[in-house]
């Protein structure tokens, strides 16, 4: 994988800690990229669902990248940041980092942005709520 430059500090609010487990790698060994994708919708779905104040639906995952593997062992840590609300979606700014070997020492792995939308019981979109 390809370096790209990092700021040393997460941006957003940890919202998410796991370890990723043996069960969770791919034929290379390192953690599989869906399950990743998977906690930061996870992640990026609680932050959404409070901020909406009820259900949400991610409805497009935009400029995901992969910057470096995540490795059996690492805990997985992802930072939300709300970066835009319009009338029924919003878009949430997702960094994934890990703690390799349990350590302080912190690695971006991967960012992307998400989009959800307010809905109601019915499935439809309705109107995010004022802060």
């Amino acid at each position: 994988m390809q370096s790209a430059p990092q700021s040393n500090a997460p941006k957003g609010e940890l919202t998410l800690r796991t370890l990723a487990m043996p069960r969770d790698v791919n034929t290379n060994g390192d953690i599989f990229g869906g399950w990743v994708l998977s906690q930061m919708d996870m992640a990026a779905g609680i932050v959404a669902s409070a901020r909406a104040q009820g259900r949400v639906a991610t409805v497009a995952i935009d400029a995901m990248k992969f910057i470096r593997p995540v490795k059996v062992g690492d805990v997985l840590c992802i930072y939300v940041h709300i970066a835009r609300i319009g009338r029924t979606s919003m878009a949430m700014e997702i960094e994934a980092w890990v703690l390799r070997n349990r350590q302080d020492q912190r690695e971006k792995v991967t960012e992307a942005v998400f989009t959800f939308v307010a809905i109601d019981e019915a499935g439809k979109p309705r109107v995010v709520p004022q802060a």
